[in-house]
């Protein structure tokens, strides 16, 4: 029987210590992890929601209708980006994704001041429960005390709010057009890393070296059958979700197939690119994880994008993720197509673009 011995026991630790240092994949990781984590959920992860895109119809256009807009614009909850004529005018971007709040001051705005009317109106989009939660607290601006200049304390004259695309609140609605996201950047990105590193380690490659394939050819050539499996989870989750929790899809289901194939490729790039820096599975699963993050927390499924400062926004505009969010809610609850959300479409294209072409360019056909 071998004896305790402090000094094996310190060679080991030694060694050990030594591979991690030569790791550099997993000494990055475990500096940036917590880096990364400390920064989103302190920093950027704000549930004050600020700045919130928004559209005034002022039909009354008096002193005193500028004057609570005015007020509300201070509060810097609402950015009003669109003054439309018509309440109309304004549900369309709405619908659309350009706006998530419209302030509606009514013709009769003067009169209702004096009877126990609402006099104003908000009209939000329900798809994002934030956006509703931050609207229903400013519903009790008391605007007749704020006109009259008495105390603001108390909650007179409370405002009309009108939730869009889910008045019910119900949170399956809100949660399914997300998820389909979340569950193909987790499955896609790490799949496709996965199996490609796992072709390297096992010396399946050095085949594939000796044919006459480009390293185009070689790259989407495996990845090709994984966008067919991502079609197919998503439409497991919209059956599910249509079935347990009643989520609709009121726009065309061909342009949320189309979003999510356009999503299945970025994701998959990603992956392709992770597979090229990475030299283990092990190494691929850290950084398929350490890209998921960020995304799940900066593309506005969990948290409002709206509370988030304008670099992690600058940031979200980047992932993948961000905008497919948008697409899903968009064309599920607000009934939008492809034609009016193709910003969203044609940043999906732009990282798909980049993505697989420094992947293709790192993919080297050679044994060394």
């Amino acid at each position: 029987m071998i004896g305790f011995s402090a000094r094996r026991l310190w060679a080991v630790v030694t060694k050990e210590l030594r591979q991690l240092k030569r790791d550099r994949l997993t000494y990055a990781m475990i500096v940036g992890i917590p880096i990364m984590q400390l920064l989103l959920f302190g920093y950027a992860i704000n549930m004050d929601v600020r700045h919130l895109p928004a559209a005034v119809v002022d039909q009354a256009h008096t002193s005193r209708s500028r004057q609570v807009i005015d007020e509300l614009h201070q509060s810097r909850v609402f950015d009003f980006l669109y003054a439309p004529a018509t309440s109309a005018g304004a549900q369309t971007l709405l619908r659309d994704g350009d706006i998530k709040v419209i302030v509606v001051v009514p013709a009769d705005f003067e009169h209702r001041l004096t009877t126990d009317q609402p006099p104003l109106q908000l009209i939000v989009d329900g798809s994002d429960q934030v956006v509703q939660q931050a609207a229903r607290q400013l519903s009790q601006f008391p605007v007749r005390a704020y006109l009259e200049g008495r105390s603001l304390s108390p909650p007179a004259s409370p405002v009309a709010v009108a939730a869009y695309y889910n008045p019910e609140r119900e949170a399956p609605l809100n949660t399914v057009p997300g998820l389909i996201g979340v569950i193909l950047t987790m499955t896609m990105v790490m799949f496709t890393a996965i199996a490609l590193v796992r072709e390297r380690e096992h010396g399946n490659q050095e085949f594939l070296i000796t044919t006459p394939l480009s390293s185009a050819e070689l790259t989407l050539g495996k990845v090709l059958p994984f966008i067919g499996i991502g079609l197919i989870q998503t439409g497991l989750v919209l059956l599910l979700g249509h079935l347990i929790f009643q989520v609709p899809v009121r726009g065309p289901l061909l342009d949320l197939y189309l979003a999510a194939l356009v999503f299945i490729v970025a994701s998959l790039a990603l992956g392709i690119l992770i597979s090229t820096v990475v030299r283990s599975q092990f190494q691929a699963m850290q950084a398929a994880i350490f890209t998921f993050l960020p995304q799940i927390l900066l593309s506005g499924f969990m948290f409002p994008f709206e509370g988030m400062p304008r670099p992690a926004q600058w940031f979200a505009e980047v992932l993948p993720l961000t905008h497919f969010v948008r697409l899903s809610r968009g064309i599920m609850l607000r009934g939008a197509d492809l034609a009016s959300l193709w910003p969203e479409l044609l940043s999906l294209a732009v990282f798909s673009a980049v993505a697989l072409g420094v992947a293709i360019l790192r993919v080297d056909k050679r044994l060394d």
